[in-house]
């Protein structure tokens, strides 16, 4: 199954949001410049460090060569033990000698000597620097090799019949295959990788831990906010790490400062309703005393504006109570007490009630908006019944599914969509305002729900009442 690329941008989206993402990631992209940064700077030390003790051993085969090297009665010179190194032995092995006297190839000059190792080939050294006496520079081997050469030119005395003739210059050549070196570099980037990545992974999975681990206090506190949010808790609770304790003393003044809001909005709320309703109840004794047709749109429009009243002060209430933070209500309580009241008050009906409900179903919100509601259905139900009215609520998911039938006369496809709004009214005859399923209606979307009408299996009406539901 593929997932939807709107799925896949959205987590990639959170993951970029992610508090720890972000320093694991940082951490991540530091530790790995480090390493590198310090892998290239450990190779370069190593290179330079193989390099010097390379060239220290061409010094110290130089040494050697020169010493050996003895005036021949012949004229020339002769080395004494043949400067005895197995490398310098086995043809092509790589490490070289050579000794070339000035005017090399002129007559009457000594040959070019060299090791048995160049065999018949000769050294021709480039790019040569002088150093402290010391020639230094490179060279192609017999095999191509890139070799490292170095140079010391030595004057030695001419004799002849046993006489000294003069002094006569011979320049000493060493040379050695720099593969040597290039080798040893190569196996100790290859074991530093390797350690290097070993360590990279590991400080990695230390960060991963050490961040997972630091920021589990904020873990704790969204645990804590969402057992607010499902009215488990009312405040903030726990132990936290001094860094964290300010944000947790802030948010508990700021729950306990939302809820005085909200009852001081609901205390203004009821002292403006009640100033409201006490004009209205005036105007409305003093129209039936006065009968007439001026007494009759009087009180019609008193009427009026008292459902209207009554109408906003539940959607204003509603709204005050979904602000509060942390309500969460039993839900099969408030419908046993409802089905208590509503018994007593149609008992001359006798209809029979049914409920079916969970113990464990809660409802996220106010108790007094879930009573509301829900006692607006079943009061309906009970006011249009023959004789049975049924309730059963469940949870889906995360909302809370309350049915409220009944077995009455029902309502077409076109009433259902015209009751409940703006309170309109099918029936003058039944007692009431026509405003419960109104509000219901109103107080319902507050919480993200809704309430929708149909038809029910026993004949009458079916209210589904949707709302959010709480663990």
């Amino acid at each position: 199954m593929q997932i939807p690329t709107r799925l896949k941008k959205k987590k990639t989206a959170r993951r970029r949001e992610s508090l720890s993402a972000r320093l694991i990631a940082a951490a991540a992209v530091l530790i790995v410049l480090g390493l590198v940064g310090g892998g290239f700077l450990l190779s370069g030390v190593f290179r330079g460090s193989a390099e010097d003790s390379f060239d220290a051993r061409l010094d110290f085969y130089l040494d050697g060569l020169i010493a050996a090297a003895t005036p021949a009665p012949e004229g020339g010179i002769t080395l004494q033990g043949e400067f005895a190194e197995p490398r310098f032995q086995r043809i092509y092995s790589g490490w070289y000698w050579q000794i070339t006297p000035d005017n090399a190839g002129k007559p009457g000059a000594p040959d070019i000597q060299v090791s048995r190792s160049l065999w018949d080939k000769n050294i021709v050294q480039t790019g040569p620097h002088d150093s402290h006496g010391l020639i230094w520079g490179y060279a192609v081997g017999p095999e191509g090799q890139h070799l490292r050469v170095l140079e010391r030119h030595i004057d030695f005395p001419v004799i002849r019949n046993g006489k000294t003739q003069g002094m006569r210059g011979y320049t000493f050549a060493v040379a050695g295959d720099l593969s040597e070196v290039d080798n040893d570099v190569s196996d100790f980037n290859s074991t530093l990788m390797w350690s290097f990545a070993v360590l990279g992974a590991g400080l990695i999975l230390a960060i991963f831990i050490q961040v997972r681990i630091g920021l589990r206090p904020l873990r704790r506190v969204s645990d804590a906010l969402a057992r607010i949010r499902d009215g488990k808790a009312r405040r903030l609770e726990g132990d936290f790490p001094v860094e964290i304790t300010p944000l947790a003393a802030e948010l508990n003044s700021l729950i306990d400062h939302n809820a005085e809001v909200v009852a001081r909005a609901r205390t203004h709320v009821s002292n403006l309703a009640h100033f409201l309703k006490t004009p209205l109840t005036v105007l409305s004794s003093e129209a039936a005393a006065q009968p007439g047709p001026l007494a009759d749109a009087v009180f019609r429009q008193v009427e009026i504006m008292r459902r209207q009243v009554d109408h906003y002060l539940m959607r204003a209430r509603a709204a005050g109570a979904l602000d509060v933070i942390g309500s969460r209500t039993m839900v099969r309580p408030v419908l046993d007490d409802l089905l208590r009241t509503l018994k007593r008050i149609h008992a001359g009906r006798g209809l029979n009630f049914t409920v079916d409900c969970p113990p464990n179903l809660v409802f996220r919100g106010d108790k007094q908006d879930l009573e509301e509601m829900a006692g607006n259905l079943i009061d309906n139900a009970c006011k249009w019944a023959h004789g049975r009215v049924r309730v059963a609520a469940t949870r889906t998911g995360g909302m809370l599914d309350i049915r409220v039938e009944d077995d009455g006369p029902g309502l077409s496809p076109e009433e259902r969509s015209r009751v409940g709004e703006r309170g309109e009214r099918l029936d003058e005859n039944v007692p009431g305002t026509g405003l419960g399923l109104a509000i219901t209606r109103d107080i319902s979307k507050l919480y993200g729900g809704a309430l929708a009408l149909g038809a029910s299996d026993m004949g009458g009406l079916e209210a589904r009442l949707t709302l959010p539901a709480s663990l």
